[in-house]
């Protein structure tokens, strides 16, 4: 219980945050090309500016199920060290 408790506890937020930082050079490879990223349509638009969206309100279920899945991985942690001793 306890390995797969690491695992869960590790493996989605390494999976967020490589989601994450792939959007990120998205958007900055738009913004260094001159051109606005459209955050609603994940696309570079030369021709008009678009408004920030944050990650969170883009993919809300990848973020809350990440980290429900960590905190579950955190309680399989605590109940295989407890059963231990």
């Amino acid at each position: 219980m306890l390995k797969l408790g690491l695992l869960l506890l590790v493996l989605p937020g390494m999976l967020l945050m490589g989601a994450y930082l792939y959007d990120l050079s998205l958007v900055e490879a738009c913004l260094d090309s001159g051109g606005s990223w459209d955050y609603l349509e994940a696309r570079c638009d030369t021709e008009r500016q678009h408004p920030f969206v944050p990650y969170m309100a883009r993919h809300p279920l990848l973020v809350n199920g990440g980290m429900l899945l960590s905190v579950l991985g955190l309680l399989l942690c605590i109940a295989g060290l407890y059963r231990r001793r």
